[in-house]
């Protein structure tokens, strides 16, 4: 069910009062949703005066040009509105043309019977126009696939396609604030700049001023050349006839006022010298020490990258304020062409306070069970949309994870029930220790569960060092829950609490412990139990929507190659 649009007295101006200074003008503009998607369709505002304002996604000419109907769409909703207006009006050639923005004021009023729409816009004046050249527009009326849209991601939007993601995505985003807000977590940003690779893979952007600040030299160095040997020796030698003057008016007793200038002049000598040395030891590139890169010298005073993940930082206030969740964009530097990879993408990630795994799980299976719900409840016209036009099963599955317990199984059990499978040839080999590939997540959710499953407990070799190890020293607290047409869409754990468990893992991955001193200092000082979670945001919209790439539910796409706007 949509949630009821605004009522009709919120379209009215605002009634001035005399208490304190006057509101600010009430907007002038009507947002389409608040007219179409009433459950009257929008009968109870015929005769209202309205101003809307959108693009017209397609005009014609009627009655021998006498008037123009013009479908209106402002964003606020799938649906648009469709709006009369009379040659006496206005230009109708510059209305009728796809792509046009358009905003006028005018009356609603009904529609003769059997029209799709109750209402329509009879249109009075026009306030505004934004022109279009129907010869260059690269965004036209006929079905354009998402492939090529990509390729015009600044005017992607204006299609029904991507802008019902956008709400949708919108959605979604409100709803984990709404779901964590509820269940008493608080939103920690996280910072996207970070020395901690939380993963331990490597794959991490570098952030750094080394290459412009060379560049930067270089033309420093070009413009104005440092001093000469020659140069540098004669300063010196200034620097000694100034220093012996000054020692000559000392051993004469000269005035203060004489000693004091020569002092000036043996001091501005000195400097000189200093400034001299400091150009003259200048090189040209990066710089560099024992023949590595000199990080020393960078922004930061050492190496620093764009996250891969906000866990580790949050971890640190989960351990002073409980349960906590960040939401923020993480970064990849995987060279990936896949249709589930991006390099720029973002993910929601709590931590919970004495939190063993089993109430992990509990709060993943609730988050995801919350979402589709919410989708259902507030984005169904969006949610026909993609059923209509690209996956059939959408509403469905999210019916059904909404309703559904989720299936639990151990590692193990799922390798043993993936081992028995004789109707099916994998591409990935099944065996113990193995990373499950997404064609053996589907699997287990698509034909044999029929439903999402959490599978926890995978063998310390596939998971990070943070993870919680099991009393049997091959298996960690680890859990994936695992969603039809998606697969993996949550990864979590308990985390390692106990101090030498953790250093001890830190260097099985080979990883440096100082750049995690920080991080075992929870565990030296009041360390807790604590598990979390982190569900990749893109992954749970492809879920939602049915889509087949990750690189049309994210309104900017970053992936090798590709970086627009």
């Amino acid at each position: 069910m949509e949630p009821p649009p605004p009522p009709e007295e919120q379209m009215s101006a605002v009634t001035l009062t005399s208490d304190g200074p006057p509101p600010a003008s009430a907007p002038r503009r009507t947002l389409i949703r608040s007219i179409v998607a009433r459950p009257d369709g929008g009968l109870g505002l015929v005769g209202s005066k309205v101003t809307v304002g959108g693009m017209v996604k397609t005009g014609r000419e009627q009655g021998k040009g006498s008037f123009a109907f013009l479908e209106v769409n402002d964003g606020s909703y799938l649906d648009s509105l469709q709006v009369i207006v009379d040659s006496s009006v206005a230009d109708l050639g510059r209305l009728v043309l796809t792509g046009t923005s358009v905003l006028v004021e005018g009356e609603l009023k009904k529609t003769p019977d059997g029209t799709k729409q109750p209402v329509e816009l009879r249109v009075e004046r026009v306030l505004d126009v934004g022109s279009v050249d129907p010869s260059k527009y690269p965004i036209p009326k006929t079905k354009l696939t998402l492939e090529f849209l990509r390729d015009f991601v600044h005017l992607r939007a204006r299609t029904n396609t991507i802008s019902a993601v956008t709400r949708i995505r919108d959605e979604l985003a409100f709803a984990t604030h709404t779901f964590f807000r509820e269940n008493g977590f608080r939103y920690v940003h996280t910072p996207i700049i970070t020395t901690s690779d939380c993963e331990g893979a490597g794959e991490m952007f570098q952030v750094t001023t080394l290459f412009s600040d060379a560049d930067k030299l270089e033309r420093e160095i070009k413009e104005n050349p440092p001093p000469s040997e020659d140069e540098i020796e004669a300063a010196k030698i200034l620097v000694k006839e100034k220093g012996e003057a000054v020692s000559h008016l000392k051993s004469i007793k000269a005035s203060k006022a004489d000693i004091g200038a020569s002092v000036s002049l043996l001091t501005s000598a000195k400097e000189n010298l200093a400034r001299l040395e400091e150009r003259f030891k200048l090189k040209a590139g990066i710089a560099q020490k024992d023949g590595k890169i000199d990080y020393s010298c960078d922004f930061f005073g050492r190496q620093a990258f764009l996250t891969v993940s906000g866990q580790l930082q949050v971890e640190t206030y989960a351990c002073a304020l409980g349960n906590v969740y960040t939401f923020g964009p993480t970064f990849r530097a995987e060279h990936s062409h896949t249709s589930r990879h991006l390099a720029e993408f973002w993910m929601i990630e709590p931590e919970i306070a004495f939190a063993d795994l089993q109430e992990d799980m509990y709060y993943a299976e609730s988050y995801v069970r919350f979402l589709c719900q919410w989708l259902l409840d507030h984005c169904l016209r969006d949610m026909e949309f993609m059923v209509k036009n690209y996956d059939k099963t959408a509403i469905d599955r999210l019916q059904l994870v909404a309703s559904t317990p989720f299936e639990r199984l151990s590692y193990t059990d799922a390798i043993k029930l993936l081992e028995s499978v004789t109707d099916r040839k994998f591409e990935n080999k099944v065996k113990w220790g193995i990373d499950l590939a997404s064609e053996h997540e589907r699997y287990l959710t698509e034909v044999v569960f029929k439903k999402p499953v959490i599978v926890y407990n995978y063998p310390k070799g596939i998971k990070a060092f943070y993870m919680r190890l099991n009393d049997d020293d091959k298996t960690v607290a680890a859990m994936d829950v695992l969603v039809p047409k998606v697969g993996e869409l949550i990864g979590g754990s308990q985390r390692e609490e106990r101090y030498d468990v953790l250093v001890q893992r830190i260097q099985e991955a080979g990883l440096p412990l100082e750049p995690y001193e920080w991080y075992l200092d929870l565990r030296r000082y009041g360390t807790l139990k604590h598990s979390g979670f982190g569900l990749g945001f893109e992954r749970m919209i492809l879920f939602a929507t049915g889509l087949d790439n990750i690189r049309d539910v994210i309104p900017f796409p970053r992936y090798p190659g590709r970086a627009d706007l």
